[in-house]
């Protein structure tokens, strides 16, 4: 019974507690089916070579045992015959030597052909899915699907099916010849199995235990490592001086660990130990008996040389054989999960008669626009978010009859207070969300209708906390325009304000940003995100608090950035900011999801209602640098004065 077969075994059994009571349909099945037809020639050549190999495995131990037989009957034809057999022996090992490098290749080129298809369909899919789902979804949870997921579904075309074919075949082909052989000797042998199997079970099940907690309490380790090795968790460890107690509680945790696996590899080895002993004790009473039998006559010495070395190549088949149920459901559950994310339906897709948004387009209209939330179970999984049952609740509308226009080359603010529905008016335009009822369009065509290369080329975004991946400058600006020269990125990073800095960096255009961009400042971030925008030159700009959370200096710049930005473009601007504010076409004031006032700054702040509040209590304490004189002469000139002038 080799040591392979243990493990397949042992790991089987510590996934059994996991897996009972779970069925699998047939739509499963019927889909990973469709995963494998692609390699079904590699499928039929990978399993034609596990059959030779489990009939070379059988026939090499008759073999020897005819070797005795021609060694006790002696003479030169008993010589030429044993001169045969060996170099029989060697040909079957050295086929058995090949067909394990076929086995192997095709294997590989099995499994990991179907690892890239799933890993390209998921990972596609989940681009996707609307941002509600990124919101909710554990990142950990996810990765995990791509990662460990994925190869517990490649295992279903590799070892569990070359295992059960294999071992079938095996088990067959032996128990076929041990009972042709010795019928009584075979039956006897059998007899021990249990012996192995029911203590091995109560074995595995503490094994699943133990397996578990230790799962769980690595990926809370994990989660602790993820969230304080960022750069945001390392800085509020820092700041609020907690490294003694975060390393107590990560070390109390790693104790726990340890323990755990001192005790599986004490349980694992118990277990190999118990294996090779009924093992052994079974060749003993193989030898025992059938010398026994040899010596009265009935039996050949070779037969009991051949029997004996039979025992070994039965036991491992019936062991991993009553595991079978475990390790198919194992590899089918695994696609069960890849399958699970696969069928979320995502909520924005291309019409099948899209149409592009034409060139330079500027003009945007909302028309009737009103939309709520999607409930979690449309975009979300449970097994994601690690809850028992996810929230059906429909959500109150969030926007609620929104009507207006932006002409081309105009500046239109959205302004209101917090959860007013701006951001969520703004991410409509883009699709990033699709609207409940009404019709958003961009030069006319209905954002829905449009095609998404054409949507994406003619919008840009800059939010107020731009995203850089970790990655070259060069390769965080290229992510707008692949194919932009080492000039153009220049000629946008100086049009953004930042050129200069860029290059007197070492490495210039090369140089690393680091995790989320946190090796800049944030007005230095938001101007690379700028020039990002200028690379990709789209005819509709929308600012999302762009320069929220900067200091003095740093807005200075990030505004003459977006000075060269706008112009030029259609804006769409959520702003807190009264320069900003003050230099719209016409400022559109929101309130609970619905436009309440529009107009310029000036006829807003003599109409006295929501925007004159906002004026008085919000826009002018967080307004950008300027001369505080011509702060403090707007507020004499347009109402009372602002709070903290």
């Amino acid at each position: 019974m080799g040591g392979m077969g243990g493990w397949e075994m042992l790991r089987s059994m510590r996934r059994e507690g996991d897996l009972s009571g779970r069925k699998i349909g047939r739509e499963t099945a019927r889909r990973v089916f469709a995963f494998a037809r692609p390699y079904r020639r590699d499928i039929i050549v990978f399993l034609f070579a596990v059959v030779l190999a489990a009939g070379i495995g059988v026939a090499t131990p008759v073999l020897a045992g005819r070797v005795v037989n021609l060694i006790n009957k002696g003479g030169s034809e008993a010589t030429r015959a044993i001169v045969l057999t060996a170099l029989l022996i060697a040909g079957l090992a050295v086929a058995d030597a090949l067909l394990s490098l076929a086995q192997r290749w095709y294997s590989a080129r099995i499994g990991e052909g179907i690892i890239l298809d799933l890993r390209r369909q998921v990972y596609d899919h989940v681009q996707r899915m609307p941002l509600q789902f990124f919101t909710r979804t554990q990142t950990g949870a996810l990765v995990s699907r791509l990662n460990n997921d994925v190869l517990g579904a490649q295992r279903a075309f590799t070892s569990t099916l070359s295992g059960v074919v294999s071992n079938v075949i095996q088990l067959a082909l032996t128990a076929a010849v041990m009972f042709t052989l010795s019928w009584q000797i075979t039956a006897l042998s059998l007899v021990m199995l249990p012996m192995f199997i029911l203590p091995a079970r109560r074995v595995g099940r503490r094994l699943a235990d133990i397996t578990r907690e230790s799962y769980q309490l690595d990926a809370k380790m994990n989660a602790t490592m993820t969230e304080r090795f960022g750069v945001a968790g390392a800085l509020l460890v820092k700041l609020f001086g907690r490294p003694d107690v975060e390393a107590k509680r990560f070390g109390e945790r790693a104790e726990r660990v340890r323990d755990i696996g001192i005790q599986s590899a004490m349980y694992s080895r118990t277990f190999f130990v118990a294996m090779l002993l009924v093992a052994a004790l079974a060749q003993a009473l193989t030898y025992g008996l059938g010398g026994w039998y040899a010596v009265r006559g009935a039996l050949a010495a070779g037969t009991v040389v051949s029997l004996a070395l039979l025992l070994t190549r039965l036991y491992g088949p019936l062991t991993a054989l009553s595991n079978v149920r475990v390790d198919v459901m194992s590899a089918l559950v695994s696609f069960e999960r890849v399958f699970e994310v696969l069928d979320l339906e995502p909520a924005i897709s291309e019409s099948p008669d899209a149409r592009p948004i034409p060139r330079g387009a500027g003009r945007v209209e909302f028309r009737d626009v009103s939309f709520r939330y999607p409930s979690a179970s449309d975009v979300s999984l449970a097994s994601l978010e690690d809850v028992a049952a996810l929230d059906r609740t429909v959500s109150e509308p969030v926007l609620r009859q929104v009507s207006f226009t932006v002409q081309t080359g105009q500046m239109v603010a959205l302004v209101g207070p917090s959860g007013a529905g701006k951001s969520t008016t703004a991410m409509l335009l883009p699709r990033v969300y699709d609207v409940t009822a009404g019709s958003v369009l961009v030069g006319g065509v209905d954002v829905r209708d449009a095609t998404l290369s054409s949507l994406r080329d003619t919008i840009g975004v800059v939010t107020q906390d731009s995203h850089l991946f970790h990655e070259t400058i060069a390769e965080n600006l290229r992510y707008a325009r692949p194919d932009a020269t080492d000039a153009e990125l220049w000629t946008a990073l100086d049009r953004a304000q930042v050129g200069h800095l860029i290059r007197e960096l070492p490495d210039g255009l090369d140089t690393v940003v680091g995790e989320r961009g946190y090796r800049f400042s944030g007005g230095e971030k938001q101007r690379i995100a700028i020039a990002r925008l200028l690379l990709k030159a789209p005819s509709v700009v929308i600012l999302d608090e762009a320069t929220a959370h900067l200091d003095s200096e740093s807005e200075a710049a990030v505004q003459r950035a977006l000075t060269e930005a706008l112009t030029g473009r259609t804006a769409l601007v959520i702003a807190h900011r009264l320069s900003t504010v003050r230099e719209a076409d016409q400022i559109l004031v929101m309130d609970k999801g619905r436009i309440v006032e529009r107009g310029t700054h000036d006829e807003l702040v003599a109409a006295g209602g929501l925007y004159a509040e906002l004026y008085r209590t919000q826009f002018a304490v967080a307004d950008s640098p300027r001369p505080f004189t011509e702060v403090e002469t707007i507020a004499t000139m347009s109402g009372p004065e602002p709070v903290g002038q």
